[in-house]
C-alpha cells in the first residue's frame, strides 16, 4: 500500500547528489515535485527507471516540477549512476530505509524499497501514487496524465 492521495507527504532531510543535503520542508517549500522511490542503482528495470525520467525529464522541467529518486544507496553510489547514465535530476540517499518507511515504500522483511512515484503538490500533499514493482515507464505516464489535467 503507497500513502494515500490527500494525505500530507511526510517531510524529510536526506543526502542529495549535486547538493548537500535537501530539506524538504525548507529547500521544497510551496513547490510541487515527483519523488519516485526505486529499489537499487545499477538493477535492471531501477536502470530503465531512472532512463525514462531522464528521457522525458524536459516535460517535467517545462512544468517547473523538479524529480527526486531515492533509494537506500549511498552517495557515491548515486553519482556513478547518474554520471553513468546522465541523469538530469538528484538521488537521495536513505541508507536506513526510515523515510522509504514513511513514505509506506518499504518491503518488511527484506527492508528493500518498492518501487513507487508520488506526485507531491505545492502544499505537500500527495497529488497522485504509481505503484508497480515491476513496470518501470507507467511511473512516467502516469505522472505526466495527472499533470496535465
Amino acid at each position: 500500500m503507497a500513502l494515500k492521495t490527500g494525505s500530507i507527504a511526510p517531510e524529510f532531510t536526506l543526502a542529495c547528489t549535486g547538493i548537500t543535503l535537501l530539506n524538504t520542508a525548507k529547500d521544497l517549500k510551496g513547490k510541487a515535485f515527483i519523488l519516485y522511490i526505486y529499489p537499487k542503482d545499477f538493477t535492471k528495470v531501477c536502470t530503465a527507471e531512472a532512463c525514462e525520467f531522464r528521457d522525458q525529464f524536459e516535460a517535467f522541467r517545462k512544468l517547473n516540477i523538479p524529480v527526486y529518486g531515492m533509494s537506500k544507496d549511498d552517495i557515491p553510489t548515486h553519482d556513478k549512476f547518474k554520471k553513468e547514465h546522465r541523469l538530469p535530476f538528484e538521488l537521495l540517499s536513505d541508507p536506513t530505509g526510515k523515510v522509504c518507511k514513511s513514505y509506506d515504500a518499504l518491503i518488511p522483511l527484506i527492508k528493500m524499497p518498492k518501487r513507487i512515484t508520488y506526485l507531491i503538490d505545492k502544499d505537500h500533499k500527495i497529488a497522485a501514487v504509481f505503484s508497480d514493482m515491476f513496470e518501470s515507464k507507467g511511473h512516467i505516464e502516469a505522472m505526466l496524465k495527472k499533470l496535465e489535467k
